[in-house]
C-alpha cells in the first residue's frame, strides 16, 4: 500500500468517517499521523461534517503503537520531529476541532495506538478487546499517558498500567471511565455512528462554542506537562538502554539490561 492510501476519509449523514489502514496493526509512522491529521483538518474545514469518527479496517488492531523501526537507531531529535505531528500538531487539532470526535475501537490499542484513541472525545470499544503500555518493555516510556492516565484513572492504578506494562480490558476501562462504552465486537462502529448522529442533529454553532469552553475550562496544564514528557522520552531514545530495548524488540528477544 502506497502512502498515499493509508487513510480513507468518507462523509456520510454529516459525519466524517476516518479510516487508518495501514495493514496489518496501524503501526503509527509520520505519514499516518500525517495523514489523520490532514483528514482532521478536512473535516474541521467542512461547514457539512458536524462529528468525526477515527476508526481502523485493520482486523488484527484498532492501533498497535508506534512503528519502532522508524525510531530505532534514530535520535531524540528525530523522534521529537515524529512527536511534534502525533502530540502537538493533533492535540492542537482536536482542541480546536469545534466538533465532536469518536474513537471506533474495533481492534486492541498499544501505546501511541492508545494516544490515537484518547485525543478523541468519545472512545467507544470492543468488549473482546483490550489496551496497554508496553514502552517500558523496550526501553522506552508513554509519554503523554503519564499526563492522561493518572487523571482519568487515579495516580495508583496509573502506575501499574504504565510502569507494568500490563493489559486492561475494554471491559474494566469502561468500568474506571478511562473509555466511554465497551460493546458487542460486531457493534462497535454502528455504536459510534449512532453517537455521531445524535451530535450531528445539535446546533453546530453551540457545539462549537459550548465544546471550545469545555476545552479551555479541562486543558489546564494538560499541553504544558506533555511538553515535559516529550522532552523526557527524547532524551530516553538517546541512551543505551532504549537503543537495546528497541533492537531486542526488533529480533524478537528479550532484552539484556
Amino acid at each position: 500500500m502506497s502512502e498515499q492510501e493509508l487513510v480513507r476519509y468518507e462523509v456520510r449523514d454529516r459525519v466524517a468517517e476516518i479510516t487508518m489502514r495501514r495493514e496489518p496493526v496501524n503501526a503509527i509512522n509520520l505519514a499516518l499521523t500525517q495523514q489523520i491529521n490532514a483528514a482532521y483538518v478536512r473535516a474541521r474545514d467542512d461547514d457539512q461534517v458536524r462529528a468525526i469518527i477515527l476508526t481502523s479496517d485493520c482486523q488484527a488492531a484498532f492501533s498497535a503503537g508506534m512503528d519502532l523501526e522508524m525510531i530505532r537507531g534514530g535520535t531524540g531529535q528525530d523522534l521529537h520531529r515524529f512527536l511534534s505531528e502525533l502530540y502537538f500538531t493533533m492535540h492542537d487539532l482536536q482542541y480546536r476541532m469545534g466538533k465532536p470526535t469518536i474513537a471506533a475501537m474495533t481492534g486492541p490499542a498499544r501505546a501511541a495506538g492508545v494516544t490515537l484513541a484518547v485525543s478523541c472525545d468519545i472512545l467507544i470499544a470492543t468488549d473482546q478487546g483490550d489496551m496497554s503500555y508496553p514502552e517500558i518493555d523496550v526501553g522506552v516510556i508513554p509519554a503523554m499517558h503519564y499526563v492522561h492516565l493518572p487523571r482519568q484513572i487515579g495516580r495508583h492504578k496509573a502506575f501499574e498500567l504504565l510502569f507494568g506494562g500490563d493489559t486492561i480490558s475494554y471491559v474494566e476501562a469502561a468500568h474506571r471511565g478511562l473509555i466511554n462504552h465497551a460493546v458487542p465486537h460486531g457493534q462497535v462502529l454502528a455504536k459510534a455512528r449512532k453517537m455521531a448522529a445524535k451530535f450531528a442533529k445539535k446546533s453546530p454553532v453551540v457545539m462549537k462554542l459550548g465544546r471550545d469552553s469545555f476545552m479551555r475550562a479541562n486543558d489546564g496544564d494538560y499541553r504544558r506537562a506533555i511538553e515535559n514528557v516529550v522532552e523526557t522520552i527524547c532524551n530516553i531514545i538517546d541512551t543505551e538502554d532504549a537503543q537495546k530495548g528497541l533492537n531486542a524488540f526488533a529480533e524478537k528477544r528479550r532484552p539484556n539490561w
